[in-house]
């Protein structure tokens, strides 16, 4: 007789509810909209493209167009090589593009289709129109890890290796900035900032007027806007290059390629890498770094800015400190947060992000001190079911009373009755997501006054009485 085999328990599978998260190849459209004259154009279904365009279009406001090379049955067994060039063709000649970006989808990547040998093969141009190529599965990835990697992709193709680098006068020479995924108001801000220091600088990508245009007589094909191909294309001879990020400075180090990093490789670009400059020790910091690339002193009106946030810290202390929030979203973004409302005295018990980076944890133990660490609970490849689970079982003297995040999270806090602070991308439910003011010391100043005031309207609201002054 036989015997029996040992009874193994089959482990439990739990799916995805309400990811954390986006799909891989929003973040590449969002950076192919930050260049002038470029549309994006994702190869797979034209139900990508469709679902990429709703989201975008509900953030900023503004039309969206992205292309498709339209995936059918029969393309998804035979291969879509013969879709793509047809597609290519098809935006070409119907929107006269300085550049096509394009980024695969799950459909594509699944088959296998060889993208970057169906461009070869067309000479990567087609009628004067670069064609640059990103891959994003959303299976490997998130928005953010596509917007990174359609930066980098587009510097490593019009900063080829073997580019000559030409003379340019020491008066014009040019700071990279890759501020990695902010508002439009934050891109506009750090223009600023630059200007004021009297320091040319060269965004990627910078969708700010593009995805934030006037209102039109007629409907324009591509919006006005976005970095120059031509400026692009001359990054390799610029000063220096900054990467905002503390979780993608970590992963450079670990060897992933970078925008900065293939400058830094190919032509000795200088690169510098820090925190997204969310509050006034960050933006100290980004200022500090400013001012000794460009040799020229912080201007007098940042140093007054800075004092008013810090006297607004003071008299809003009372109202913040000891508070207890949680924080989502993309790990970079809430890592700089974490570090915003650790210096005014909010503690960031929870801490989740849909990313798989694996250096979130390292990136937040390097920015909070070390006596709020052990405070706080860190969670990545995380969902908001999850996200809500755990919350709701934290003891009520570590319970969040406020949540700090996009709108995907609306319906936790409602279910939770915790104010919410909405911040990042995307906010679906609220008008002028896209001019939230996020950086630098205007930003801290904003965002302490809205939370501080989403605490007030919170005791106000559950008040038996309410009321009329603080």
């Amino acid at each position: 007789m036989t015997p029996s085999r040992p009874y193994k328990e089959t482990p439990s599978y739990t799916a995805t509810q309400n990811a954390c998260k986006l799909c891989t190849p929003l973040g590449a459209s969002l950076v192919f909209q930050g260049i002038e004259g470029c549309v994006p154009l994702l190869h797979g279904s034209q139900g990508c493209s469709t679902y990429m365009r709703r989201y975008l279009i509900s953030h900023f406001k503004e039309p969206v167009d992205i292309a498709s090379s339209n995936f059918t049955e029969e393309t998804a067994v035979f291969g879509g090589g013969a879709n793509l060039k047809l597609a290519i063709e098809n935006v070409a000649r119907q929107y006269a593009p300085s550049m096509i970006g394009i980024a695969t989808t799950c459909l594509s990547e699944t088959i296998g289709d060889d993208v970057r040998l169906i461009l070869n093969s067309m000479d990567n141009s087609i009628n004067g129109t670069a064609l640059v190529h990103v891959s994003t599965p959303s299976y490997s990835g998130t928005h953010v890890d596509g917007f990174h990697g359609a930066v980098a992709a587009v510097v490593d193709r019009f900063n080829p290796a073997d580019k000559r680098i030409v003379y340019r006068p020491k008066k014009k020479k040019t700071i990279n900035l890759f501020p990695g995924m902010l508002s439009n108001e934050d891109l506009r801000h750090l223009k600023d900032i630059f200007e004021d220091f009297h320091t040319p600088v060269t965004i990627l990508p910078d969708y700010s007027e593009r995805l934030e245009g006037p209102s039109w007589q007629e409907y324009q094909a591509i919006q006005k806007g976005g970095t120059t191909l031509s400026a692009i294309e001359k990054m390799n001879v610029s000063v220096h290059s900054m990467e905002f990020g503390a979780v993608l400075a970590l992963a450079a180090e670990k060897g992933q390629a970078t925008a900065g990093g293939i400058l830094n490789k190919r032509f000795g670009v200088s690169c510098t890498r820090l925190p997204i400059p969310i509050g006034v020790k960050a933006t100290d910091r980004f200022l500090d770094i400013l001012s000794q690339i460009s040799r020229r002193p912080v201007p007098e009106r940042y140093k007054k800015e800075k004092w008013r946030v810090v006297d607004t810290y003071v008299d809003g202390n009372k109202y913040v400190s000891k508070k207890r929030a949680l924080i989502y979203g993309e790990e970079d973004f809430v890592v700089s947060m974490a570090g915003f409302l650790a210096e005014v005295g909010i503690i960031p018990v929870l801490c989740a992000s849909g990313g798989k980076s694996k250096t979130f944890k390292a990136a937040l133990e390097q920015t909070l001190p070390e006596n709020l660490i052990d405070q706080v609970i860190i969670q990545n490849d995380m969902d908001f079911t999850c996200m809500e689970e755990t919350a709701a079982a934290m003891p009520e003297a570590l319970r969040p009373e406020l949540i700090i995040g996009n709108s995907k999270g609306y319906a936790m806090a409602r279910r939770l009755k915790i104010p919410m602070v909405r911040v990042g991308f995307p906010i679906h439910d609220r008008v002028g997501g896209s001019r939230i003011l996020h950086v630098g010391y205007k930003g801290a100043q904003q965002l302490f006054d809205t939370i501080v005031n989403a605490i007030l309207t919170e005791k106000q609201t559950e008040s038996r009485i309410g009321y009329s002054y603080m």
